[in-house]
């Protein structure tokens, strides 16, 4: 089965056959903060799943009949039904397979962390246009410092809670789903707006304790030889890393 290691599928590529039976199927992309998150949930979670990659500056005419525009993450199960959006996809995954569950049970708790999500929602467009200006050497003093803002939101809950994860005593589904932004806050060259943040940082810490994170953590120097060939608009930036 093709794994997170695999090459992209691109323009021209044949479509990949059915799903095999007792496999849930994920479109990803190596890099992708929004495909990440449905990693981590299917590793948390112990789901059997294949992976297929796929270009996204080229991408193969026949992903358009999984995603309507073309993009990551999307499940598909043996039954050819198809799932998108990161946050449903991880939540398809909690309550469609066994184990643990990620989510609360309780509707007020569970209520309660997808709030948090409310809170969190500027994040990835903010870390995206840092990352953008950062890479394009214009300014981004205003933007970092309204990064730094959101980052003091999410200290001050959790100051409140007094908990080590956002979801309470013990890594939850809400802990996953920011995750992504947070592992790639060095790569990006944002470290320094969690400088005034120290629960936030012990945070991080904890997370890169948890098996399922580590299990997932991206090489630096592979991340950033992505980056500067995704600047550079080189549809090979997706298979940066690979052996060939």
């Amino acid at each position: 089965m093709a794994g997170d290691s695999s090459r992209t599928l691109s323009k021209g590529s044949c479509p990949p056959g059915p799903v095999p039976d007792g496999v849930i199927r994920l479109y990803s992309m190596r890099f992708c903060p929004y495909s990440h998150r449905t990693r981590l949930v299917l590793k948390a979670k112990g789901i059997r799943h294949e992976i297929i990659n796929i270009n996204l500056k080229n991408k193969p005419e026949w992903y358009y009949t999984k995603h309507p525009f073309g993009q990551v993450p999307v499940l598909e199960n043996n039954q050819c039904q198809l799932i998108y959006e990161s946050v449903i996809a991880c939540e398809y995954l909690d309550d469609a397979y066994p184990g643990r569950k990620l989510f609360p049970y309780d509707p007020y708790e569970r209520a309660r962390q997808k709030m948090l999500l409310e809170l969190f929602c500027k994040v990835p467009q903010l870390t995206k246009d840092c990352l953008v200006a950062l890479r394009c050497g214009r300014d981004c003093t205003e933007l970092k410092a309204t990064l730094r803002r959101e980052f003091c939101n999410l200290e001050e809950i959790l100051e409140y809670q007094n908990t080590s994860f956002f979801g309470g005593s013990r890594i939850s589904m809400v802990d996953y789903l920011f995750w992504p932004w947070f592992e790639r806050l060095d790569v990006y060259g944002l470290s320094d707006c969690i400088n005034h943040t120290p629960m936030l940082q012990v945070w991080m810490a904890t997370m890169k304790q948890d098996p399922t994170v580590c299990a997932l953590l991206i090489d630096k120097g592979i991340f950033l030889g992505f980056l500067n060939l995704y600047f550079q608009n080189n549809p090979n930036a997706f298979d940066f890393g690979l052996v060939y």
